[in-house]
């Protein structure tokens, strides 16, 4: 009877403690789905650094105070200065947003130099704790890090003049074998403006600076390039360049983090996805249409399409 009575007594304290367990976490719910404005205003950082496994960037970045990006400054519009001397893009923002999610401070970022070739080995090697720049994902490099969701898909695009009489796809695709086209040198250059212009003539050249040359000399008829060229070009130079409208052979660009640490991976993914599909797009949006000149698509309340 005194076992029995002892064993009624733990289920009880183990019910209560259940229950209890459960109405906190239904009052957090609440308080998550009553506001979500103020939703936010209920996390604490260092608590948050503290659900982290130990061994988590996560932790360590939170206890720092700022995130270190690695990334570049000389290929406009992903990470350039402006007049001003500042660090701008569509990578930069991608910084910021990070820093905000982290500590609600876009101004909390570290912005490490890098050329691209050290994008993977600054990552793996705790340089900076995330690589942001314009980085193409690919299976051969997932081998070495983790990459974040896509937080942007290239292409090749066509860019023309606005004066010239075949500037549209449609005029440089009935012109045949007359077409002309320049694209920066390499392996596979000739075969990628054939999947949509199979009888224009390549001109295959050495530099970016060059591609464009050509183009604004009238040796040929477009220029293939980035679909973030274009249309950056296009939507601050719309008296110097027109996007002939034609982008094709997509590639995802995502951030690169060091593997093992799904605390990490995890929240990256998570910030960045909020702040391009959630309730948190003012600063993707801004940017987006500033450095690409378009308004992101619409995000309706119901069916998920991240």
């Amino acid at each position: 009877m005194h076992v029995s009575a002892k064993g009624n007594t733990n289920e009880k304290e183990v019910a209560v403690n259940d229950t209890s367990k459960r109405r906190e976490f239904l009052k957090l719910a609440g308080l998550a789905t009553a506001g979500v404005v103020g939703a936010a205003a209920t996390v604490d950082v260092q608590k948050a650094a503290a659900q982290a496994a130990p061994d988590s960037l996560l932790r360590t970045v939170l206890d720092r105070g700022k995130v270190i990006v690695g990334t570049g400054s000389t290929n406009a519009p992903w990470h350039f200065e402006n007049d001003a001397g500042e660090l701008v893009g569509m990578d930069i923002t991608m910084g910021r947003i990070l820093a905000k999610g982290l500590f609600d401070d876009t101004t909390k970022v570290e912005f490490v130099m890098q050329d691209p070739a050290q994008r993977i080995p600054n990552v793996t090697t705790n340089k900076v704790d995330i690589s942001i720049q314009f980085m193409t994902m690919t299976a051969q490099r997932s081998q070495l890090i983790h990459f974040s969701r896509p937080y942007y898909v290239e292409g090749i695009a066509l860019l023309t003049l606005p004066n010239a009489e075949n500037k549209t796809f449609d005029k440089l695709l009935a012109g045949g074998s007359a077409t002309r086209i320049s694209i920066l040198q390499n392996v596979d250059a000739e075969a990628n403006v054939h999947i949509v212009l199979p009888q224009a003539q390549v001109m295959q050249i050495d530099t970016q600076a060059n591609v464009l040359q050509a183009l604004e000399s009238k040796r040929v008829d477009a220029a293939a390039v980035d679909l973030s060229t274009v249309r950056w070009l296009a939507s601050r130079n719309p008296d110097k360049y027109f996007d002939a409208g034609k982008s094709w052979f997509s590639m995802l660009y995502g951030a690169a983090l060091r593997q093992g640490d799904l605390d990490w991976l995890t929240f990256v993914n998570t910030t960045f996805a909020t702040a391009m599909f959630g309730h948190e797009t003012a600063l993707y949006d801004a940017a987006f249409k500033d450095y690409f000149g378009q308004e992101p698509p619409a995000r309706h309340p119901g069916f998920p399409v991240i």
